[in-house]
């Protein structure tokens, strides 16, 4: 028992440094524990989470491809267009329009072209920023869940065919894109009416008494005057040709192709060939320069995530492999007889995490150990983003940052924050429903 404990704290520990170094050194430390556990406790060292990260190389690289060529800024101006055609829904449009591109591209950094326009929108319209910023930034990371070429999507799907328990990409998609949508909606439903308008608001009327504050609200914010070129537009067509034929080969199954053991090849191989093809079409297709694709943000956010993976997986999956017998002997039981009390534990370590990919790395190793079936783990799956919860995560500070007005922020208490409320609602209700959902379908 005392190993254990020993080990407990030395993985806890190398998170939390990991954490706070931030960037790649949540995967370097892992690999440090990893070095730890095998050579100063002789623990046999797991498999490295090879298929997983290969997936997600791929997907970012298609990804970060498509943001060169133009085709981010082309989904960002065909959303801005949607939402000043109905601005006095922005409250409900733009955390919809949020979720789904992330669900389109598979990352949340696709969000931050976008939060300025909402804030425009809705101080146009008399709207307060707030209502639809913070909730546009939290449903920006639940599409995490529902989107198909996603980290933590990719990372479910290989993590359940290596444990001899696979689930489809459908059987995925089936349950976290309704249950991400019904969440956002309720979250968004308490937005609708949050805080004070803003001709009421007295803080803010008493800012409107500033020249300057007043000529910030009258700048013109949007990406309708940019020109988008026709290689832009048909970027995004290859790039959704490209998500549309993965869903194909998930749906019918009968036309993948045999692999040299005579089994059609894995889903997780599929997703890395065609991925990489499109993305190579899209290069071909708009003369990207390889050099910029390597400088794109969705790239460098992509890299960073797979090494903090490689990393955290390699060593999370290490030490529970090796105190298995305890785990089992000592949580199995509690965890069994309320298997919800996981999810508390998955959205807590997500709080800290930052990474929907890396909390689950962490939690679904565990979650296997400890006997919860696979559709059980994935009924809990939205739990796995908690990181609004210090609204430090880059989205949150750019929703903050672009609210002109001031209403989106941080509290003086630092919990009493614009993202707290529509987070615990959105997560909450999704992570019911995606329960629900996973219990009768699977």
């Amino acid at each position: 028992m005392a190993m254990f404990w020993i080990q407990f704290a030395l993985v806890l520990g190398a998170v939390l440094v990991g954490i706070r170094r931030g960037g790649v050194a949540l995967g370097l430390i892992g690999g440090l524990g990893v070095t730890v556990l095998s050579i100063g406790f002789r623990d046999s060292p797991s498999d490295p989470p090879i298929a997983v990260m290969l997936i997600i190389l791929a997907v970012v690289t298609a990804s970060a491809t498509l943001q060169v060529a133009g085709g981010l800024d082309y989904l960002v101006q065909l959303t801005e267009r949607m939402l000043r055609a109905h601005p006095k829904f922005v409250t409900i449009l733009a955390p919809l329009s949020t979720f789904a591109l992330t669900m389109c591209v598979g990352t949340g950094h696709a969000v931050y072209a976008l939060l300025p326009v909402i804030a425009d929108v809705a101080i146009k319209t008399g709207i307060r920023p707030e209502r639809p910023m913070a909730i546009s930034s939290v449903a920006s990371q639940m599409g995490i869940t529902a989107s198909p070429v996603a980290a933590a999507v990719t990372f479910f799907l290989g993590f359940s065919a290596k444990v001899g328990h696979p689930v489809t990409l459908m059987n995925i998609l089936s349950v976290t894109v309704p249950a991400g949508i019904v969440g956002v909606l309720a979250a968004a439903a308490w937005s609708f009416n949050r805080g004070k308008d803003l001709d009421k608001d007295a803080e803010f009327q008493d800012r409107l008494k500033d020249a300057d504050f007043r000529k910030s609200l009258d700048a013109d914010v949007t990406t309708l005057d940019k020109k988008i070129s026709i290689t832009a537009k048909l970027s995004v067509l290859l790039f959704f040709t490209g998500v549309a034929t993965i869903i194909l080969f998930a749906v019918c199954p009968n036309l993948l192709p045999i692999g040299l053991d005579k089994k059609p090849v894995p889903m997780t191989t599929v997703v890395q060939f065609v991925m990489l093809a499109y993305g190579a079409f899209i290069m071909f297709l708009g003369d990207v320069k390889a050099k910029e694709i390597a400088h794109s943000s969705v790239f460098i956010a992509g890299m960073i995530a797979v090494v903090s993976i490689f990393g955290i997986a390699w060593m999370s999956d290490t030490f529970i492999t090796a105190n298995k017998k305890f785990l089992v002997d000592n949580i199995g039981i509690m965890v069994k007889m309320a298997p919800w009390t996981f999810g508390i534990a998955t959205f807590c370590i997500s709080a800290f995490v930052k990474s929907q990919a890396a909390t689950l790395a962490i939690t679904l190793p565990l979650g296997v150990a400890l006997g919860l079936p696979i559709p059980l783990l994935l009924g809990l799956v939205p739990a796995s983003y908690a990181y609004f919860f210090f609204a430090f995560y880059p989205s949150d500070l750019a929703a903050i940052n672009f609210d002109r007005t001031g209403t989106t922020r941080i509290g003086k208490y630092l919990l009493n924050h614009s993202f707290m409320i529509p987070g615990l609602i959105g997560v909450g209700t999704s992570t019911l429903v995606a329960y629900a959902i996973a219990g009768v379908i699977l």
